[in-house]
């Protein structure tokens, strides 16, 4: 009996201390590509696009909002890009969001509305007791392989519930990758493999609240509910750095990594390996009814 009482206590250490490691989060990435960039308060970067009765500016935190009288809310940058580092704090709306969509993301879909590039950050709304999946995606000119709902998507189960605090969220856009951060870790490297794959057109940056109840949480299966209105997205501590050009390749690479302008260091390296075993949700280049040979990357 002593010996199963031993042997019990024992997983109860070894799971305890999974469980804190875990909880820990993924190790230090080494380099912090956040403070090389200042940041930039909402009036001087950005304005209102759509529902400015949903938008709100206090003490440097922007709030946005949904509700079903009005509907959500957008944002969007004075100046246009075709480089560079975006990136905002965030905090989401806690309890039932399911259909509810909170982003930050880069797009041109006003300069060229028939086959627009993107980069995107989106939350994906939740029910009580499910984590929110933070998505990621890369358009180009309108398609992902071939078919315009389809993108290159990537997401992920954060090892943090980012209702409870502001968390720093961030994609890094060079010539030759594109690089998504959360609170300086780099969670997905998605390096160029040809001018076919890879977004090359000057993007706006954009942010929004909006009903994405049509497929955002568990492909439609639970949608908005506003007896819980109004739902509300935070931002605050916005930086945008990058080159203004009408073109990728007129630019010079911006700094992600502490070995170069371009490319991960070991140490990022190994803390992007850690999300990617622990919190990948999905990977499009893991869907094996997409058509490989329009996904070359991956």
């Amino acid at each position: 009996m002593a010996l199963h009482h031993q042997f019990l206590l024992s997983l109860a250490i070894i799971f305890l201390f999974t469980s804190s490691s875990n909880a820990q989060g993924p190790t230090s990435p080494g380099y912090k590509p956040s403070t090389k960039v200042g940041s930039l308060g909402f009036n001087q970067g950005f304005k209102n696009l759509w529902g400015p009765e949903h938008q709100s500016l206090v003490q440097g935190t922007l709030s946005i909002r949904l509700d079903k009288a009005h509907g959500g809310s957008g944002f969007k940058s004075l100046k246009s890009y075709a480089s560079g580092y975006i990136g905002a704090s965030m905090k989401l709306h806690p309890g039932y969001t399911a259909g509810v969509v909170t982003c930050l993301y880069l797009s041109n879909t006003e300069q060229h509305p028939t086959d627009h590039d993107e980069i995107d950050i989106e939350f994906l709304g939740t029910t009580p007791g499910k984590p929110y999946t933070f998505s990621t995606n890369v358009y180009m000119k309108g398609t992902g392989d071939g078919k315009n709902t389809l993108g290159r998507e990537v997401g992920f189960n954060l090892w943090f519930d980012p209702t409870k605090d502001f968390h720093h969220y961030a994609i890094l856009w060079n010539p030759s990758e594109i690089i998504f951060f959360v609170d300086d870790v780099p969670i997905r490297h998605y390096p160029k493999k040809s001018a076919t794959t890879f977004p090359e057109r000057a993007m706006y940056v954009y942010g929004s609240i909006w009903d994405g109840s049509s497929w955002a949480t568990e492909k439609g299966k639970y949608k908005a509910d506003y007896k819980y209105e109004p739902f509300i997205g935070q931002y605050k501590d916005f930086k945008v750095s990058g080159c203004a050009e009408k073109a990728l390749a007129a630019c010079k690479p911006i700094p992600g990594s502490p070995t170069g302008s371009t490319g991960l260091s070991k140490q990022q390296i190994a803390a992007m390996a850690w999300v990617h075993k622990s919190h990948k949700a999905y990977d499009y280049c893991q869907n094996l009814s997409r058509d490989r040979a329009k996904t070359p990357e991956c």
